[in-house]
């Protein structure tokens, strides 16, 4: 629990379980289940194409993707984690080399979405979620994160770079359509927040990362209970930056102004 008061959850198996029980954000949840080799098999078979992840961590650390593919007749498996990429003839050779460069602890793996691209670089965007003077939960800034060249995370702390959703969705849509889109990502984040907050009452602001496939479907991949409000600051429109530290404020996630 944070000095403020407010439910920090680090698992993110148990933020998974929680979002789940909601009918109404159960369909923008990919397939996320407690890693082992069986899972991760089934997983690679049905989907081609996973992510796996620490269940407790910060900043995209220990991230790996993972794919299955055939040529030549051949099932082929290889993973990326930061920027080495490994390549393996068969699938138990890929689960023991996972094994010795992942990290301690239980792991995820999550049915991986095949992210909207700006410039050959993936994307995905972090809504931001806080609970208003009222204690009713408001989407307070969106913003997106574009990934580092080489590396499969946006994280801003693992290289990403933050930018307006509307500069990366413009070669792609109109004005219309990326307004209507950044209504549905408030409508989304703001369905996560409360149905998170259903089992974890104390908490107070939440970053959703979501993800937009081909479609442009929102995917929540990620849910932080510790959501950076300083992140914002990257937007050419100071307006929500401000907005979203006056509600950090007010939550008592962050120092209050010295009075001059």
């Amino acid at each position: 629990m944070s000095r403020s008061g407010s439910l920090t959850v680090h698992s993110k198996w148990a933020k998974t379980k929680a979002i789940l029980r909601s009918g109404d954000v159960r369909s923008y949840v990919p397939d996320t289940r407690r890693m082992t080799a069986a899972a991760l098999r089934e997983m690679l078979s049905r989907y081609r194409m996973v992510y796996i992840k620490p269940n407790s961590g910060m900043f995209g650390n220990g991230v790996m993707r993972v794919e299955r593919r055939s040529q030549n007749g051949k099932t082929l498996y290889s993973y990326q984690h930061d920027k080495k990429r490994r390549e393996f003839r068969d699938f138990g050779t890929l689960f023991a080399s996972i094994g010795r460069h992942k990290r301690k602890g239980a792991y995820l793996v999550q049915k991986g979405i095949p992210l909207l691209t700006y410039r050959g670089r993936r994307f995905d965007i972090r809504v931001m979620i806080q609970r208003n003077a009222k204690r009713a939960w408001e989407a307070t800034g969106i913003i997106g994160r574009l990934s580092h060249p080489a590396k499969i995370v946006t994280n801003y702390h693992s290289g990403g770079t933050p930018m307006s959703i509307r500069t990366l969705l413009k070669p792609q849509l109109g004005v219309q359509r990326i307004a209507k889109l950044e209504r549905t990502l408030a409508q989304v984040g703001r369905a996560s927040a409360t149905a998170l907050s259903r089992v974890y009452p104390r908490i107070n602001m939440v970053g959703a990362d979501i993800g937009l496939d081909a479609g442009y479907k929102p995917w929540i991949i990620e849910l932080n209970t510790s959501p950076d409000p300083y992140l914002f600051r990257h937007l050419p429109d100071k307006s929500t930056h401000r907005k979203v530290l006056r509600y950090a404020r007010a939550l008592g996630r962050i120092p209050k102004r010295k009075s001059k």
